[in-house]
């Protein structure tokens, strides 16, 4: 059975350059084999995470779907954008929302064992990697296999078109991103 890879950008802006690069590193990961499901996050609209509405109301249902979501997934392959040289708000309250405990399922259930892969890409010269180092650290202490290959594209508004990556190398090194991660999650699957 071929891996399940939920793939997504940590940004919701029109035009994300993050949303481009992941898709084609989803691109990768679907010529590999894997069943690939692109997730919007502005289709799952939560608040910011405070254990006083996590206490009184429960988990919004927003961050329920995406639990079961994520749970129904083996990998992740996540465009990170930099915000001040770390992971996004948006991102990281995803993340945060879909660690809490429910329904008796162990609180990390969603991420534990899953494998990840990062692409990250900005108009600066590092490309997104200092944030990559931060969402890697976080991904990591909740029990995620993130792979060491990661792709972050500096001068990224540059090389793409039309919600394309343009720049052949570039693409091809974003796609062999998702072929890692397929490779990577069908073998622990196996």
């Amino acid at each position: 059975m071929a891996a399940r890879v939920l793939a997504f950008a940590g940004s919701i802006r029109a035009g994300s350059i993050n949303r481009v690069l992941a898709q084609a590193a989803a691109q990768g990961a679907e010529a590999a084999g894997a069943a690939v499901t692109w997730l919007e996050l502005a289709d799952y609209p939560l608040p910011l995470y405070n254990g006083d509405i996590e206490a009184g109301e429960g988990l919004p249902e927003a961050a329920m779907r995406l639990k079961d979501i994520f749970d129904d997934h083996d990998a992740l392959l996540i465009g990170c954008p930099e915000y001040n040289s770390s992971v996004t708000p948006l991102l990281k309250n995803t993340i945060d929302w879909i660690s809490r405990p429910v329904d008796g399922r162990d609180r990390l259930h969603a991420f534990t064992g899953k494998v990840a892969g990062l692409v990250a890409g900005s108009g600066g010269a590092l490309g997104g990697l200092r944030g990559l180092v931060h969402v890697r650290a976080i991904l990591g202490n909740i029990g995620v296999i993130v792979l060491p290959e990661q792709r972050a594209v500096p001068g990224a508004p540059k090389l793409i078109e039309d919600g394309r990556v343009t720049d052949e190398a570039t693409r091809e090194s974003l796609e062999a991103i998702g072929r890692r991660v397929a490779e990577v999650a069908g073998a622990l699957k196996a």
